[in-house]
């Protein structure tokens, strides 16, 4: 098995700066800094991330830890749906984990923002989920990007939040043990404090400074999944009195899942007291930091999201992407190796589904559009905090009337949500859901499916290979004009549909 195949299993498996420092006396009285410093020259860094050197980008890659005393916490009133929750400090402990930070060379080269990833431990191993969705973006545009190991498992070990082919944690002091050795983590109750840390010291750093002399105007709060629904809580419960992050990027929150606790990540845990949120958590409407969260189809059903699904206001945007997945062979296989090229705007082509994760029954998701539309979500975002413009509402994906799940046309893609080309000019069906079951076991109704159309089908919505062209261009230079597409990828799409051999002779 490969090592990028390995990893797409474990891939699974993440105010403004005048108002910050007129308090930043009474916050380092309060909640001294940790303490920075460079990781020790013992081998390489590990993260299940890109597999590309960034120097090619003008970017330097350094790895620091950093150290402290964290606080767990515990809630002053009843957890409510509204997520207008107060907390106060209980137990305290030691720690020192580490960040990572890819960032421009040169500072003029740098946009002001600071992408803060709480990292992925659901496969049992340290995931830049957001960073390998999104990194080709965050390279074109100048953002610093930082990844914090917030969790235990990732550091110490432990039984994954769901099955790995291996069956167990990768932490980083058994990937690196002379690298990692010193690393130390006390409990994910420590790790909303952890995360607090982490984005002081990228701010007002003790001892190494991690972004160099970049001067810092903004950080947005990244992360996927699990991540997502940590950060989900840490918006609630923790933003209102840290102020810290300038906005959030929630990327495919859960929702309310049986046996999984409630509709974001619990407060406290073992061995502290267990504190779960609400079977129904929505991002509080008085946070007073711009929101975007990004939505699968998988997302609302498979995953409980669609209980939690609140409405656009002035500081939440909602973008559900139709046709997309929870996990995808962008994230699993293409994404790790792509440079902005075009291979990765036709892998539904390129790469083979079935044969790549053979392990599940259907043809696993395939389309783009995932990461595409994350790279707009994410500037967009930037843009909202710079100038104040918020992002467009997006039309929800369509449920039937029992709402329980997603309405389908006759081609079997999904009615509604951010459309796409792939969407719009269909040449197969791409979906979030699958036939397998959603049990402990069986992890593939994260991947959704892609099934192609036969010539039949091909042939009955487009009369050649120039159409088809035509089409994918129209819907490409539409959804840029709406802000849902960068202008640099629609270029790739639209070089993608000139390039596909669908249409070839049979």
């Amino acid at each position: 098995m490969t090592f990028q195949r390995t990893a797409g299993w474990l891939l699974l498996l993440a105010a403004a700066l005048p108002a910050l420092l007129a308090c930043k006396p009474q916050l380092e009285a309060e909640y001294p800094n940790a303490v920075v410093s460079k990781a020790p020259n013992l081998g390489p860094s590990f993260v299940a991330g890109t597999y590309f050197s960034l120097a090619p980008y003008d970017y330097v890659e350094q790895e620091y830890f950093f150290r402290g005393e964290a606080r767990s916490y515990v809630n002053t009133a009843p957890l409510t749906s509204d997520g207008k929750w107060s907390v106060e400090p209980a137990a305290t402990a030691q720690y020192n984990t580490r960040m990572l930070v890819y960032r421009p060379q040169n500072p003029e080269d740098f946009n002001g923002t600071v992408v803060v990833e709480w990292l992925n431990v659901t496969g049992g191993v340290d995931t830049a989920t957001d960073w390998l969705m999104l990194h080709n973006e965050i390279l074109r545009r100048g953002y610093a990007w930082v990844g914090i190991s917030t969790q235990r498992i990732c550091v110490e070990g432990g039984e994954p939040p769901l099955p790995t082919p291996l069956g167990f944690s990768i932490p980083l002091k058994l990937i690196n043990i002379l690298r990692y050795a010193t690393l130390s983590h006390p409990g994910d109750s420590f790790s909303y404090d952890i995360f607090s840390q982490a984005a002081r010291a990228i701010r007002n750093p003790v001892g190494e400074a991690p972004l160099g002399d970049l001067q810092v105007e903004r950080l947005i709060a990244a992360g996927e999944s699990q991540s997502a629904t940590r950060l989900l809580t840490y918006a609630n419960a923790f933003e209102p009195t840290e102020d810290l992050f300038d906005g959030y990027f929630i990327h495919s929150r859960l929702g309310f899942i049986p046996d999984f606790g409630g509709a974001s990540a619990p407060l406290s845990q073992a061995p502290q007291e267990y504190i779960t949120t609400p079977e129904v958590v929505t991002v509080r409407d008085d946070l007073g930091k711009p929101v975007l969260n990004l939505q699968t189809e998988t997302d609302l059903f498979k995953l409980g999201a669609y209980s939690s699904r609140q409405p656009d206001s002035p500081g939440f945007r909602l973008w559900e992407v139709a046709g997309t997945a929870h996990a995808d062979l962008y994230l699993t296989t293409a994404g790790g190796l792509d440079q902005g090229k075009v291979a990765a705007a036709k892998i539904y082509e390129t790469y083979n589904p079935s044969l790549v994760m053979g392990f599940c029954p259907d043809p696993i998701n395939t389309a783009p559009q995932h990461h595409f539309l994350g790279h707009a979500a994410l500037h967009a975002l930037n843009q909202w905090l710079i100038n104040g413009t918020p992002p467009p509402s997006a039309p929800r994906l369509l449920v039937n009337a029992s709402e329980d799940a997603i309405e389908r046309d006759s081609l079997g893609n999904a009615i509604g949500g951010v459309s796409s080309p792939y969407m719009d000019v269909p040449v197969a069906l791409m979906s979030g859901d699958n036939s397998s079951e959603q049990n402990e076991s069986d992890i593939c109704f994260l991947f959704g499916e892609t099934r192609f159309f036969d010539r039949a089908t091909l042939n009955s919505l487009y009369a050649g290979k120039a159409h088809y062209v035509a089409a994918v261009t129209d819907s490409a230079l539409q959804a840029v004009a709406d802000g849902y597409l960068m202008a640099e990828d629609a270029d790739l799409i639209i070089a993608a549909a000139e390039a596909t051999t669908l249409f070839d002779p049979e």
